[in-house]
């Protein structure tokens, strides 16, 4: 019998362009680098030069493109699986394997590059251990073995915080260090209710997602956990390098993200119909509002 392999379908001009930079996620890696340039004007303690700002961002967002592309590829069959990703490149056959592969690697390659030139070795160095950490521990190994999977490998969408501090100070301290924190606390309160949503997708690729293996008491037990982690991190901000404006936004933009997180798990205490995605958006906000306090109080402070 003989075995007809699917081949990618041939795409041309910009269809191709399209195809590979949907390889690299561009919707996640804005997530990402709302945290970035906030993080270098509070390391500036006002406006870095703007250069600086254009070559951090730029690099930044190669990197996170690398590990992106290089997370498809390994990630190509359980994708095609899922409904969340079928319509990715390597989902739908428009891209190669060998080509995504390729196209990661020299992505990452330049962007390191980029990093080391323009702005110095530890911003650099710190960017090649994000795309390694992300692939190669979270992609290649923690995604398909433990529930706890997004906890730590959300550790790779903490870096920019300490690559956009280091390209300032070429150092680190404690100020991105907690931040480090506020975005590794926050990662399993978005990410969560996003796969509560598409639990059975999960499932049915075998990722062991938490709220694939756990009760649903147990997952929101847990977001409730890691929701008062992160905001009582994000506090430690405030006298250790921040003024009143990020404090009280601190404050606000918390209480918010806290009444949105008990109310889902009271939701599923009471038995009642479960609206995650609620949650899921609101992290958004509340990441993008409280980086937006971090950039203000940096200027007027």
């Amino acid at each position: 019998m003989t075995v007809q392999l699917e081949r990618p379908t041939r795409l041309r001009g910009f269809a191709v362009v399209k195809a590979y930079v949907a390889l690299t996620k561009p919707r996640i890696i804005e997530t990402l680098l709302v945290s970035t340039v906030p993080t270098m004007l509070l390391a500036a303690h006002g406006m870095p030069s703007l250069w600086l700002i254009v070559a951090t961002v730029l690099g930044g967002t190669l990197a996170a493109g690398s590990a992106n592309a290089l997370n498809c590829y390994i990630d190509r069959d359980i994708d095609e699986k899922m409904s969340r990703t079928k319509r990715r490149p390597l989902a739908q056959h428009t891209v190669e394997p060998r080509n995504a592969l390729i196209f990661g690697v020299l992505l990452g390659v330049f962007a390191v590059g980029f990093l080391w030139w323009q702005t110095n070795a530890l911003a650099a160095g710190l960017a090649l251990a994000a795309i390694l950490f992300y692939v190669l521990v979270y992609t290649a190994v923690l995604k398909r073995r433990t529930s706890q999977n997004i906890v730590w490998g959300g550790a790779a969408g903490c870096m920019p915080v300490l690559i956009g501090w280091a390209a300032v100070t070429n150092s680190l301290g404690w100020a991105p260090l907690v931040l480090f924190g506020v975005i590794f606390f926050w990662t399993p309160p978005h990410y969560w209710p996003l796969a509560m949503k598409f639990r059975a997708d999960y499932a049915k690729a075998g990722v062991p997602m938490l709220p694939v293996v756990a009760a649903p008491k147990v997952v929101t037990g847990q977001i409730l956990a890691y929701s008062w982690a992160m905001v009582a991190c994000s506090l430690l901000l405030w006298p250790l390098a921040t003024g009143w404006i990020y404090g009280v936004t601190a404050l606000v933009v918390g209480a918010v993200f806290l009444v949105e997180a008990h109310r889902l798990n009271s939701q599923v205490r009471r038995e009642l119909k479960v609206k995650p995605m609620r949650l899921f958006h609101l992290s958004i906000t509340y990441l993008t509002v409280l980086f937006v306090a971090v950039a203000v109080d940096a200027l007027l402070s």
